[in-house]
């Protein structure tokens, strides 16, 4: 009988100057945004990809960028993100990897922690998917038990928004979806000013 294996997939984006974090870098600056999800992503990287109890691959964009070696990304498995809109781009996360059970998780959410992604996990003992809700109205984790099993998930979805999460939990009525915890995104000025008055969690948090 085939073993079933875990798999951690985080999204990231080169970290190039004005391509990332574009809300947070009219209120911060350009300069200031990229460093600050260079440091994040390498920080939750670092946290999430030395755990054993999952394997952990990158899910890089843009496509071409695959083959970039930011410090971050060095010694991680990466694959592509794909074409097409968030949804997209998850739901083929989710199926790439099935039938083992597969979180996605953002690499831009500072309190991310191993104890986060094991808790998302079991529930997928459970339930048919795992949502870690953000607390603007979107997400910062979402899992799937078997993503075979997914009809056009994420239908209909107003991304970048405070409708994201509910209208995901709408596109998959009828499945069983377990909540495991909220953690805070940062997008703008007001958010990253509360980032930094939060105790910083040491790369081996779990």
């Amino acid at each position: 009988m085939r073993r079933m294996r875990r798999h951690l997939v985080v999204f990231v984006r080169l970290p190039v100057l004005g391509a990332v974090k574009r809300r947070l870098a009219r209120d911060i600056g350009a300069v200031a945004a990229v460093g600050f999800y260079r440091r994040t992503t390498a920080s939750v990287v670092a946290r999430l990809a030395r755990d054993r109890r999952w394997s952990t691959v990158l899910a890089v964009t843009p496509d071409r960028a695959v083959t970039a070696a930011p410090p971050a990304w060095r010694g991680c498995r990466r694959e592509r993100q794909g074409p097409g809109d968030l949804g997209r781009r998850m739901a083929r996360a989710l199926r790439r990897h099935a039938p083992d059970p597969v979180v996605v998780v953002g690499s831009d959410i500072p309190g991310i922690t191993a104890r986060h992604v094991a808790t998302a996990f079991r529930a997928l003992g459970h339930a048919e998917l795992v949502i870690g809700p953000a607390e603007d109205g979107g997400y910062w984790l979402i899992g799937s038990r078997d993503g075979r099993r997914l009809f056009r998930p994420f239908a209909g979805v107003r991304w970048s928004g405070p409708h994201a999460l509910a209208d995901t939990v709408a596109s998959l009525r009828g499945r069983r979806i377990a909540i495991v915890a909220r953690l805070a995104d940062v997008d703008d000025g007001a958010d990253f000013e509360a980032a930094r008055k939060r105790p910083i969690r040491p790369c081996g948090a779990r």
